[in-house]
């Protein structure tokens, strides 16, 4: 299997549940970082990179 930019979404959100399930505590942290990064995706900040 191929792993593409549209298995991305999928991905993080098998690990990110995994990692609330064992620390609830993350919870916030996770939410968070997953926000900020789908905002800077959102403006276009990662197209320098080439993907």
């Amino acid at each position: 299997m191929t792993i593409t930019a549209a298995h991305l979404p999928a991905i993080v959100a098998l690990i990110a549940g995994i990692l609330i399930l064992v620390m609830p505590r993350l919870l916030n942290f996770i939410v968070a970082i997953y926000l900020i990064f789908i905002g800077l995706t959102g403006l276009g900040v990662f197209r320098i990179f080439k993907f």
